[in-house]
């Protein structure tokens, strides 16, 4: 059975920071390239960081040096440390794998971030 879930969003200061998990069910993340999106509300989805299965990653403009998407192999976990955080960061994360190097297919059901005061 193939599921990818996120955890880890909630309401932060700005300023402050979270990490978020995505776990995979039914693949071995270390083989596939991962990715994090996310959709504020009345925009479209956009893309915030990947990680190559190779290692390298890849990260948008707004949240470099911010953001760090990283992989955990032994635990079979993606996650993105979010520091700095700013209004403008609030969204729905979604965490995405890409199985056949033809696009992500694979999609979380998203975790909420709000930053707020």
């Amino acid at each position: 059975q193939v599921q990818v879930v996120e955890s880890g969003g909630g309401l932060v200061q700005p300023g402050g920071s979270l990490r978020l998990s995505c776990a995979a069910s039914g693949f071995t993340l270390e083989y596939y390239t991962m990715g994090w999106f996310r959709q504020a509300p009345g925009k479209e989805r956009e893309f915030v960081a990947h990680r190559w299965s190779a290692g390298s990653t890849a990260y948008a403009d707004s949240v470099k040096g911010r953001f760090t998407i990283s992989r955990d192999n032994a635990k079979n976990m993606v996650y993105l440390q979010m520091n700095s955080l700013k209004p403008e960061d609030t969204a729905i994360y979604y965490c995405a794998i890409d199985t056949t190097a033809g696009g992500y297919d694979y999609w979380g059901q998203g975790t909420q971030v709000t930053v707020s005061s």
